[in-house]
């Protein structure tokens, strides 16, 4: 058991944490679970992959997933899903091809101030003088 105020503190809120981590972690699970079972019945799964991906994705921001674990568990449910031919694909408008823009010169900005010299260390103070020995 932890001896200090401060140690205790710690215990509870890493309590807290892992509690949070844990269902983070379990809704995750769930998540890519329903894309498989979604791809075995050959249903459209492309809703199902991009919420489980955006929440790896969130998972990872917050630092409860390493991220090389989210893009693994990524690679495999997208994998999967394109293996099944669940994936809807969604036609994209094709824009039709813009003109290429001439790039305009830059206008010359002033030069900029020298940086400032930065302080000089302040001296050690010497050290003191050891008294002589009593004899």
């Amino acid at each position: 058991m932890a001896n200090t105020k401060s140690s205790k503190k710690d215990l509870k809120r890493s309590a807290k944490k892992r509690a949070v981590n844990q269902s983070v972690k379990s809704a995750l699970k769930t998540q890519v679970k329903k894309v498989k079972v979604a791809v075995k019945a050959g249903e459209p799964t492309t809703e199902l992959l991009v919420g489980a991906v955006s929440a790896l994705d969130k998972a990872v921001q917050r630092g409860i997933i390493h991220k090389n674990q989210a893009a693994r568990r990524k690679s495999r449910i997208a994998k999967a899903a394109h293996a099944g031919g669940a994936v809807v694909k969604t036609e994209k408008p094709v824009a039709a091809p813009a003109e290429k823009k001439v790039a305009k010169p830059k206008a010359t900005a002033a030069p900029k101030a020298a940086p400032k010299p930065k302080a000089a260390p302040k001296a050690k103070p010497a050290p003191k003088a050891k008294a002589a020995p009593k004899k």
